[in-house]
């Protein structure tokens, strides 16, 4: 299941048509700290790639704050990215967002922490990505600290603008400064991969077809002189 939609953003399309396994492949070579660790999928069908769009939670002041009524200021195609401190124990993603979400045209949601109503967001296709679920509201337990700013996810840096992919194996980010870098290098992984397969299939020894493609040289860290 996806709502990966056109886009006229070329980075978006090419990292739409990559994994997260051969970009993750890709930030290792290039020594660069992109996959969100323990963010996964409520659905093994979800796919999503799109530009991030974040929001910062804290515990809530007294009087509480609000979790915030930003959805339909966030721009169709984007991933919305909420990092909620990798809390487990209140939520800040239901089913009436993800019903606005689906219905706007976003590209997903990323949760440091915890989601609810996953029945909505499976039945829908609409993909979210968090570390797990479970019922209990954010209401007066967590408030919006700042919308716009660089957040963490899974011990992954995101800033507002980064490309955000994900699909069954979790989440990566790649950021801006460096995505023509990461594409190019995924792009060439997969093409060295495919080779290999190939070569396999057409009955080379796979120990063979590894050493002619490099593959064991495919996540090796790049050294700049």
């Amino acid at each position: 299941m996806s709502t990966e939609p056109a886009t006229t953003d070329r980075n978006v399309a090419r990292a739409a048509r990559l994994d997260t396994a051969t970009l993750s492949d890709a930030l290792d070579k290039l020594g660069i700290a992109g996959q969100c660790y323990r963010i996964k999928p409520r659905d093994g069908g979800f796919r999503m790639a799109g530009r991030a769009w974040t929001l910062l939670y804290g515990p809530a002041g007294n009087p509480a704050g609000t979790v915030g009524d930003y959805i339909d200021d966030v721009p169709p195609g984007s991933v919305i990215v909420l990092d909620n401190g990798g809390r487990d124990n209140a939520t800040v993603w239901g089913d009436i967002l993800t019903e606005i979400a689906h219905r706007r045209g976003i590209a997903g949601t990323v949760i440091d922490g915890v989601c609810r109503d996953t029945h909505l967001c499976i039945s829908l296709g609409y993909p979210v990505f968090s570390k797990d679920h479970w019922m209990r509201t954010g209401k007066d337990r967590v408030q919006v600290e700042a919308t716009g700013v660089p957040v963490n996810i899974g011990d992954a840096r995101v800033a507002p603008g980064d490309l955000v992919k994900g699909d069954a194996d979790g989440v990566v980010v790649i950021p801006r400064a460096h995505e023509d870098a990461v594409l190019d290098t995924a792009e060439a992984i997969e093409a060295a991969e495919e080779r290999i397969r190939q070569a396999v299939r057409g009955g080379m020894r796979l120990d063979e077809a590894r050493r002619e493609f490099k593959y064991h040289q495919l996540q090796t860290r790049e050294v700049t002189p």
